[in-house]
């Protein structure tokens, strides 16, 4: 017996602002400790009983999935690309079909959450529920909070003895997409419910391509499809549909609440992560995600805190729903911080900005093993490359030629260049531009294994 794991990896994750934006969203985001929320659900879901995951997400984030799965040693994961946000039904729908599963098989769907517990406890919970599927029950699994009535205590050291519905992330959202059903009987619960899903999903995949390692579903088909929840219009009205508990707290981390209310707090209700230090402070979460920034809170009450090295956010934890509203109007102000991340991950790897100046920039890139940049050009910028760490393959103009730690090179204005890292590690180094103008839009690719050009 094998459970065939979906994992819908969408959301914007705007109410984590500036931990999560539109660039680099909440399951991506190391919201408690070194792991992903997406990368801790991939572990849950590995290992005996379970295949390869189906992931579906958008197409700006395929290559994050994938890296991130590799980096929990998940390398077998079939990433499906959504050419745009219909909601949950669809996904779910055309994932089913890609998989070419057939009607006796079982699909763990489910979006990206946070459980409270071990990943066995989680997976014998998930594994309790088969013989039910066997008989065609569909299972929907309900987080343990669901009949609590006091709030969690926890404080540092120690585990909480009871749980309670996480404000801002209820036991809801947890059971909203995690469900354990046959095959074939989602499909009957489709063709019952929305019937007119089945066709514009079918042509998706069937019009689909594979690209660099994933699956594209076909646009124009795709977009057909009427927006449609899994959770409320397929699974909540379908027969024989039964809640089971997980076992646990479960939370989509929907808010800075439920990060606060899922952290260890010390007795007077302050959870800190990073270098951070309160001072007469009360039920706050203060939090720095820079190494550099140094968080110190004297006297708040009730506040959330979250330092970035580009982005700060203070707020009453009262007011947190008002943060996707603020941000609406940060970005009406041009400001970049209100989407993007100070990291840009591509599909190479990753760059950030260091320092910018009138003439000049200066950024630090990550270049993953095989990782090749475009070959391009620039009008307005000559570049300077330092390496710092591995191995560069740099081309300029005819010339190629590698670039061993400590090493640099000069691209002029307007030569036709490029860089690779032919390494087994990464491969770091210090960029400086000089000239007029630094925007990403002075690119001229001429070729791109990534097909960007």
């Amino acid at each position: 017996m094998t459970i065939q794991p979906v994992i819908l990896c969408g959301g914007k994750g705007s109410r984590l602002w500036p931990s999560s934006r539109k660039s680099f969203p909440k399951q991506f985001a190391p919201i408690f400790g070194e792991l992903t929320p997406y990368q801790e659900l991939l572990q849950r879901l590995s290992g005996e009983g379970f295949a390869a995951p189906i992931v579906a997400t958008h197409d700006d984030f395929r290559f994050m999935a994938t890296d991130q799965a590799q980096e929990v040693g998940i390398w077998d994961a079939n990433v499906l690309v959504e050419p745009e946000g219909r909601d949950t039904a669809a996904s779910v729908l055309a994932a089913l079909m890609k998989s070419g599963a057939g009607a006796e098989t079982l699909f763990l769907v489910t979006p990206v959450t946070h459980f409270e517990g071990s990943d066995e406890a989680f997976r014998q919970v998930i594994l309790s529920a088969v013989d039910r599927v066997r008989r065609g029950e569909i299972a929907l699994f309900s987080d343990a909070a669901a009949d609590a009535a006091a709030p969690r205590a926890r404080v540092a050291g120690g585990r909480a003895q009871n749980f309670a519905v996480v404000q801002g992330g209820t036991s809801d959202a947890c059971a909203a997409g995690m469900a354990l059903a046959r095959g074939g009987d989602l499909m009957r619960a489709y063709e019952r419910l929305a019937p007119d899903l089945v066709e514009p999903c079918r042509r998706a995949v069937e019009d689909g391509a594979p690209d660099l390692g994933f699956f594209r579903f076909e646009p124009e088909a795709f977009a057909g499809a009427r927006k449609l929840s899994f959770a409320h219009d397929i699974v909540g009205r379908a027969e024989r549909t039964v809640p089971l508990p997980l076992g646990g707290a479960c939370t989509d981390i929907a808010s800075w609440n439920a990060v606060w209310t899922l952290s260890d707090r010390d007795a007077d209700g302050v959870a800190t992560q990073g270098d951070v230090m309160a001072v007469n402070c009360s039920d706050s979460l203060l939090r720095s995600d820079e190494d550099t920034i140094q968080v110190l809170g004297v006297g708040l009450k009730n506040v959330v805190a979250v330092a970035m090295r580009d982005a700060v956010l203070i707020a009453d934890r009262s007011q947190l729903d008002a943060i996707p509203g603020a941000l609406a109007k940060l970005e009406a102000r041009g400001r970049k911080q209100a989407a993007e991340y100070p990291r840009y991950h591509r599909p190479w790897g990753w760059y950030e900005s260091l320092v910018t100046g009138a003439r000049f920039q200066v950024k630090r890139i990550m270049v993953k093993p095989g990782g090749v940049l475009s070959l391009q050009s620039h009008v307005h910028r000559s570049e300077h490359w330092i390496v710092v760490s591995g191995t560069a393959e740099v081309t300029i103009n005819e010339e190629v030629k590698l670039v061993p730690e400590n090493g640099s090179v000069y691209i002029p204005v307007g030569a036709v260049h490029r860089m690779a890292n032919p390494g087994k590690v990464p491969m770091f180094l210090i960029e400086v531009q000089t000239g007029s103008y630094f925007g990403e839009d002075d690119i001229r690719r001429y070729e791109d294994i990534y097909h960007r050009c």
